[in-house]
């Protein structure tokens, strides 16, 4: 019975709805209780210190999630990645062209915005970042909750483009948020990297290996002084996306199948949980519109994001560089790229590094314009979708009856 009901608890959690849903109720509960009553409460949660003092590792239960918790949403990106640029639809160079050049134009414009709009002020000179990220597991189940009618190259289209957005957002991470380099410890976390690979290469499947590999490997880029987050993608990218001749699944499709639930079922979750906890104070609220760090990410995220993806796409298609995806429309490509604009979980933790050293009122400040911002791109994606969809649908019901009427 235990054991049925974990099954299915898993593979529910497999589908995207439920995964962006346990987001939204994450994040929606951090909100309500830091402005109830009780968010001291809240406050002491987050500050709350866990502490491994023979690894001398002294993290608050907000830097646990955040370093930790989300090495394992990004092992998963890392499967997603690989399996996409190997066996995927980034492995054709034609069909990889147009969602590669589409997140590029995704990352390039929203910075450039966020830079012009926030020039000069304290924490943009690595704030520009934070609204350079598409959320995929949020993006995703919007499409799968109000894009069911358009055709299923949207989907991929989407996935392919967050995908690619992401790897650029991990390197803007490795890049810009490693201050100082243990270059022994480094090394140690490469070790870890060719150990996993050089396995992969010689069929070990226990995770009695893999397991103690990745703990070490996250433990020696923290040291390092990279965020240990890229663990997990590392590893990801050194896991073997082929299967075999005479084997059912390939390492890195069976890894997603039995990470990806705790992925979102339990580490984006507390990772919202801990990262949406924003006073909706007077401050804040009369700052979002006025203050210049809110506004370029703001404008960074909904304008850009959607100006940057599909103008670019749009420029790619019309010069022959790239072609438009089976079935879809430049209105179906408009609505995908407002969703671009959601930049929830890796705009957040972005905007914990960059202004780190700004203060707690410049980071609360940047988190509610990212959470204020995604939930608009999302509702007008939506509505774009629905309105899509029901174009999509009608054409089709017009299909069917062609027939009829010719008969």
């Amino acid at each position: 019975m235990i054991t049925r009901v974990r099954n299915e608890l898993t593979r529910y959690l497999r589908i995207e709805t439920v995964g962006g849903a346990l987001l939204l109720v994450a994040a929606a509960i951090a909100l309500i209780w830091v402005n109830s009553p009780w968010g001291a409460s809240y406050q002491t949660m987050v500050d709350t210190h866990l502490s491994i003092s023979a690894l001398h590792l002294d993290l608050t239960l907000a830097d646990w999630t955040k370093d930790g918790l989300l090495a394992i949403f990004f092992f998963v990106a890392g499967l997603e990645l690989k399996r996409e640029f190997v066996v995927g639809e980034l492995a054709d160079p034609k069909r990889a062209a147009l969602p590669i050049i589409a997140a590029v134009g995704g990352v390039v414009t929203p910075a450039v915005i966020a830079i012009v709009v926030g020039h000069g002020v304290p924490g943009m000179d690595k704030g520009w970042a934070i609204p350079v990220a598409t959320d995929i597991a949020f993006a995703l189940a919007v499409l799968a909750m109000t894009g069911s009618r358009i055709p299923a190259s949207a989907r991929v289209f989407l996935l392919s483009l967050a995908v690619v957005d992401d790897l650029l957002a991990i390197v803007l991470i490795a890049v810009l948020f490693t201050a100082s380099l243990s270059m022994l410890w480094l090394g140690v976390a490469i070790a870890c990297c060719a150990a996993w690979a050089l396995a992969q290469r010689q069929r070990l499947h226990t995770p009695l290996f893999y397991i103690p590999v990745a703990l070490v490997c996250w433990y020696a880029l923290h040291e390092a002084g990279i965020h240990p987050t890229l663990a997990g993608v590392a590893l990801g990218l050194s896991t073997r996306v082929r299967k075999d001749p005479g084997e059912k699944i390939a390492p890195a499709t069976h890894l997603e199948h039995v990470v990806q639930p705790i992925s979102a079922g339990v580490c984006v979750p507390l990772f919202a949980l801990f990262a949406s906890g924003v006073p909706l104070d007077g401050a804040v609220f009369g700052s979002l519109f006025t203050d210049r760090l809110s506004l370029a990410i703001i404008l960074g995220l909904l304008l850009g994001k959607t100006i940057g993806i599909f103008g670019i796409s749009w420029l790619a298609i019309r010069f022959g560089v790239a072609k438009r995806p089976a079935g879809l429309e430049y209105r179906d490509m408009f609505a995908l790229s407002v969703l671009g604009a959601i930049g929830f979980t890796v705009s957040l933790l972005v905007a914990e590094l960059a202004l780190a050293d700004v203060g707690d009122d410049a980071i609360d400040l940047a988190k509610a314009a990212v959470l204020v911002t995604s939930m608009a791109a999302s509702l007008l994606g939506s509505a774009l979708l629905l309105r899509r969809g029901r174009v999509h649908q009608a054409r089709r019901d017009a299909d069917e009856l062609q027939p009829d009427s010719e008969a």
